[in-house]
């Protein structure tokens, strides 16, 4: 194609701390401006590495990542464009440097999705950071991506006339992806009738508790959990018994037990980032757990709730893959590896269980949203789902050694923690630390760990430190914070 004129690029007053983030700040500004228009063409990436001496791989980068968000797109055999349809969030230019690296953009938008996933983060318009639990970061969402799947959904959707009531286990689209995924990557072993969409691991969670019975038996937790689960079982009548854990997660002597002493319904558990200490159950006690709950004929309800987010090794398959699961209920969930305001996730369990919660469901929801579970069948099977889990896993890698390094830096060995092999928070050891004025500031309101997850014995013993959702100024800002409110 010819091009009568060359578009020149200038990086010496771009915002960023690599070539890579000066390139895409340096992009999108000239979008924002209007000196690059929807369906202007860009020059090749070998061209625009020449005329600005750096390596072609970071224009190819630089390229990918716009394209992803939605600022540019790739046209085969013809070169990559500006997108006819530009985000619609506005990014302002004190923003555009405050994201790490790896990730050219932060966003500020008015938009209902934008504005309801920012705020999860904790981290405020006015600088202020808050922790948090190890929730992921929306700035790293590809929204022009997701809007594309979103407007692909209502056109299949109008085309099929499919936006009236449906199947209350969610599209066939969805069901037949995640079962894909579960067979391929996870080495699951299970049918389309195995599987449910529901609103979120948490809506997964109190629909497990609504199909087992009470009258069974009790629900066992581990000592340390997720309390939202917890509650869930409660206001179904469940008693709950909790076993002790170590830094292998679970104890299954302990389980041993409670067998011995109690009729066990159920167990809640955790194994592939045991929540909030982090820890990952090995394999000899998974084997063990199965085997008790075949032998004992109780249902094991493994919440698998991160589990693309493994940095140091293949992840280890979950339960429902091993012998003898065949009483295992399965939950996962899209939100943290997608989007969390997509609320969709998913729960995998024999036919019989399966169709007793979708009973359940059309008691209190009828069904999903057809069109959301549409779009994300569309990325799932495009490649963009794994495409953005690649992405983002390198980079909440980073920050998980980023945060290692800043609490060595400012703590020495006063605060003790195990480097997690996955997940996006850290487990920290402050009992040296504790007085019984750092008591009260911790507990403090409006205190800077007030929303954080915080374990009692005496007196507290660890922070669940959420390091997903903040970069690296960022994270030296937390840990910086944190130790102030220890001195």
């Amino acid at each position: 194609m010819l091009r009568p004129w060359a578009t020149n690029f200038l990086l010496d007053n771009s915002k960023g701390s690599s070539i890579h983030a000066k390139l895409c700040n340096q992009l999108i500004n000239e979008i924002q401006v209007g000196r690059l228009k929807p369906g202007d063409i860009l020059p090749g990436s070998r061209s625009l590495a020449s005329q600005l001496a750096v390596n072609r791989k970071t224009v190819q980068l630089a390229y990918e990542e716009l394209e992803s968000q939605g600022w540019l797109e790739s046209r085969p055999r013809s070169g990559t464009y500006v997108s006819d349809q530009l985000p619609e969030q506005a990014l302002s230019n004190e923003n555009l440097s405050l994201v790490s690296a790896n990730i050219a953009q932060d966003t500020k938008s008015s938009s209902a999705l934008l504005s309801s996933v920012y705020e999860s983060t904790l981290i405020y318009q006015d600088g202020s950071i808050e922790a948090n639990d190890g929730v992921p970061d929306p700035r790293l969402i590809p929204y022009g991506t997701l809007s594309k799947a979103y407007r692909r959904a209502i056109v299949r959707s109008s085309h099929q006339a499919s936006l009236g009531y449906g199947d209350p286990r969610g599209v066939i689209e969805l069901r037949e992806s995640i079962k894909d995924m579960l067979i391929k990557d996870r080495f699951m072993n299970v049918g389309t009738d195995n599987v449910c969409i529901v609103r979120g691991s948490q809506m997964g969670i109190f629909l497990a508790s609504r199909v087992l019975n009470p009258e069974k038996g009790v629900i066992v937790f581990e000592q340390l959990c997720y309390s939202p689960a917890v509650a869930a079982f409660e206001s179904n009548g469940f008693k709950i018994v909790f076993c002790e854990i170590d830094e292998q997660g679970l104890k299954t002597d302990c389980l041993r037990k409670i067998l011995e002493n109690n009729k066990v319904s159920g167990i809640f558990v955790t194994p592939h980032h045991q929540y909030p200490t982090t820890v990952c159950m090995p394999m000899d006690r998974r084997l063990t757990l199965l085997s008790l709950s075949k032998t004992h004929n109780f249902v094991v309800i493994e919440d698998d709730y991160d589990h693309d987010f493994h940095y140091d090794m293949r992840p280890i398959p979950p339960l429902s893959s091993l012998p003898n699961s065949e009483n295992v209920v399965h939950i996962g969930s899209m939100s943290k590896v997608f989007a969390p305001s997509l609320r969709l996730g998913y729960l995998i369990a024999n036919k019989e269980l399966v169709d007793r919660i979708v009973h359940e469901i059309v008691l209190i929801d009828r069904q999903g949203n057809a069109v959301s579970e549409l779009a994300l069948a569309d990325l799932m099977e495009s490649g963009e789902v794994k495409k953005h889990i690649r992405r983002v896993r390198k980079l909440y890698k980073i920050r998980r050694d980023h945060t290692a390094s800043e609490i060595t830096r400012f703590f020495g060995d006063k605060i003790k923690f195990t480097l997690p092999i996955g997940g996006l928070a850290l487990w920290l050891d402050i009992s040296s630390l504790i007085t019984k004025q750092t008591v009260e500031r911790l507990s403090q309101p409006g205190g800077f760990f007030v929303n954080s997850y915080i374990y009692n014995k005496d007196e507290p013993q660890n922070i669940r430190f959420g390091f997903g959702a903040l970069n690296e100024k960022e994270i030296t800002k937390a840990v910086e914070e944190l130790h102030a409110l220890f001195n």
